[in-house]
C-alpha cells in the first residue's frame, strides 16, 4: 500500500493521553526509586510500561500497521481496475489512494465531514494533496458529506470501502443508517468492506437484515490494534445479490 503522502494520526488525543500517562508513570517510578521506596517505584514502573506499550501499539498501527493490513484486504478484493469505488469517511486518503493506485479506467470517490478530532489535520485539501503526491489525482473525486445521507444515486458504485469511520457516529441508529447508505449506493453484484473498531457485529447484522450475501466478520490482528486487543479492528465484508 502506498504511503508517500502524509496521512496524519488517528484519534491523536488518545495517542497523546497514552504517551503522557506512560511518561508520568516512568517519571514517578524514578522519583520513588531514588527516594528509596522500591515497592511504589515498581508499581509506577509497571503502570508506565503498560501505557507506553499502548502508545507504541497505537503509533505503529496509525503510521504503519493499518497500511500493511489494508494492502492485504485490497489484494483480496481482486479489483479489475475499471470499478467505481466509494470510500466512506476517507479522511486524509490512506485507503482512497491505495485503491486509486489499483485502478486504470475506474475512479474512486471519497466522502468525509473532515473532523480533525478523529484524525489529525483532516481536511479536503490535504486529501487532494496526498492524491497528487501518490500520482493518482486523475482517478480521485472528493465530496464533503454525511455518511448517513450521501449525495449519490442508488447503485452508483461497484465497491464500497470504509476504514475506522462509522464508529465515530454517536448513535446506533446513525451507524445503522450509514451501513444502509453503503448498501443503497452499492450496485447489484457489488462488494463492501468495512474495517472498524467496536460495533462491527451490528454492521454485519444490519447487512444481513438488508439481504446481503456472504457476510463475514473477522479480526484484522495485532497490526490493527489501537493500543490493546480491546481496541482491535475487525473487517466486515459482504456482497449484494445480482
Amino acid at each position: 500500500m502506498t504511503s508517500r503522502g502524509d496521512y496524519g494520526y488517528d484519534a491523536p488525543y488518545a495517542l497523546i493521553i497514552f504517551a503522557a500517562l506512560g511518561a508520568a508513570g516512568v517519571a514517578g517510578a524514578a522519583a520513588f526509586w531514588f527516594a528509596g521506596n522500591r515497592r511504589q517505584a515498581s508499581i509506577l514502573a509497571a503502570y508506565g510500561a503498560f501505557f507506553l506499550g499502548q502508545a507504541l501499539s497505537f503509533l505503529f498501527t496509525t503510521r504503519r500497521g493499518k497500511f500493511l493490513v489494508w494492502k492485504e484486504v485490497l489484494d483480496g478484493l481482486h479489483l479489475r481496475g475499471d470499478e467505481r469505488v466509494l470510500d466512506m469517511g476517507c479522511g486524509r486518503g490512506a485507503v482512497l489512494t491505495a485503491v486509486a493506485a489499483r485502478l486504470r479506467t475506474g475512479r474512486i470517490t471519497g466522502i468525509d465531514l473532515w473532523s480533525a478530532h478523529d484524525q489529525s489535520g483532516n481536511a479536503r485539501e490535504v486529501t487532494l494533496r496526498n492524491a497528487s503526491i501518490e500520482g493518482v489525482a486523475d482517478r480521485v473525486e472528493i465530496e464533503t458529506g454525511d455518511m448517513r445521507a450521501m449525495p449519490f444515486a442508488d447503485a452508483a458504485f461497484d465497491v464500497v470501502v470504509s476504514s475506522l469511520a462509522i464508529h465515530n457516529i454517536p448513535s446506533e441508529a446513525g451507524r445503522a443508517k450509514a451501513v444502509s447508505e453503503a448498501w443503497r449506493v452499492l450496485k447489484p453484484g457489488g462488494r463492501l468492506a468495512i474495517a472498524d473498531i467496536r460495533r462491527t457485529a451490528r454492521y454485519a447484522a444490519t447487512l444481513r437484515d438488508l439481504g446481503a450475501r456472504d457476510v463475514e466478520r473477522r479480526s484484522l490482528g495485532w497490526r490493527f490494534w489501537y493500543g490493546n486487543p480491546f481496541a482491535a479492528t475487525s473487517l466486515v465484508t459482504a456482497s449484494k445479490p445480482d
